[in-house]
């Protein structure tokens, strides 16, 4: 009981100085009004910075899909290469071929 009443007096006297707390004071008047601008000003500066990085992640994102258009167009260009030279590698050995039947015609 004896904390109870001891907590009690603490917050009476806590009320009793915040409403004696003078807000007419010139100085403080002029320190709140400083921090609610610096405030303002930090707003705006955070709105830009989420712009800014929004834009980057949109960006971002675009060349992301640049990317995966290349990669997947390189897999396909080295796919046509491989058949190329398969082919290539195909008509050599017909030519051969041809060539050691016109030997034997030849002969």
């Amino acid at each position: 009981m004896n904390s109870v009443n001891e907590k009690e007096k603490k917050l009476k006297l806590a009320l009793t100085k915040l409403n004696n707390l003078n807000l007419s004071n010139p100085s403080l008047l002029n320190s709140i009004e400083e921090l609610k601008l610096k405030q303002n000003q930090l707003e705006i500066e955070k709105k830009t910075i989420e712009e800014k990085y929004n834009n980057l992640r949109e960006d971002y994102n675009l060349l992301s899909k640049k990317i995966d258009e290349f990669e997947n167009k390189e897999k396909v260009d080295k796919q046509k290469q491989i058949h190329f030279s398969e082919k290539i590698d195909e008509l050599n050995q017909e030519t051969n071929t041809l060539l050691e039947e016109i030997d034997k015609w030849q002969t």
